[in-house]
């Protein structure tokens, strides 16, 4: 497919955590951004690379409408959404594959990743591969916790507080329920 077919667009739009970015091309969605400080520097990180801001075309609406819905907590899988892996290593397409078949309110660690991908003991690859998701929320790499199921790390604005909130959202067992003690 020339490039010209490919030139990315994209649209901000409002959620229930804040302002959010959906950049995509004719392939699918290339980025997701959870919001920044302030919308104008989501507005900044969305329009790096020579994007340009447009309203969505209907696929592009269709995946913002289902995020918006998600964040308000009718979760969906988000895994029809289509997206644009071109240029992405094998070892990323893998583990997002399985990253992005953990359903919402469910969770697995770095290795048990790294095992479903066929490469036990590479947690630590995993971790840095999720590092550069740049499609968060439709590859929920929020979802993958370290061995002791704690929280550590998470490269998206907000960092760990952005993570435990989606997971609330999502009604995950462990965070955001009311404890007895």
């Amino acid at each position: 497919m020339p490039d010209s077919d490919r030139s990315p667009s994209a649209a901000l739009f409002d959620t229930a955590i804040g302002v959010c970015a959906l950049v995509w091309t004719d392939v699918g969605v290339l980025r997701f951004l959870l919001p920044e400080a302030t919308a104008d520097l989501t507005r900044t990180r969305m329009l790096r690379g020579g994007v340009r801001e447009t309203e969505p075309d209907a696929t592009a609406a269709e995946a913002i409408a289902a995020a918006r819905a998600h964040l308000d907590g009718d979760l969906d899988d988000l895994r029809w959404i289509r997206l644009d892996h071109t240029g992405l290593p094998d070892f990323h397409r893998a583990v997002y594959g399985v990253t992005r078949a953990i359903d919402p309110g469910h969770t697995l660690t770095y290795g048990q990743v790294a095992e479903r991908i066929g490469a036990p003991g590479a947690a630590q690859a995993v971790g840095q591969a999720l590092g550069q998701n740049e499609i968060p929320l439709i590859i929920p790499c929020h979802r993958v916790l370290a061995a002791d199921h704690a929280l550590h790390g998470f490269s998206a604005p907000g960092g760990i507080t952005t993570k435990a909130h989606l997971l609330e959202i999502e009604r995950t067992p462990g965070f955001g329920e009311p404890t007895l003690f």
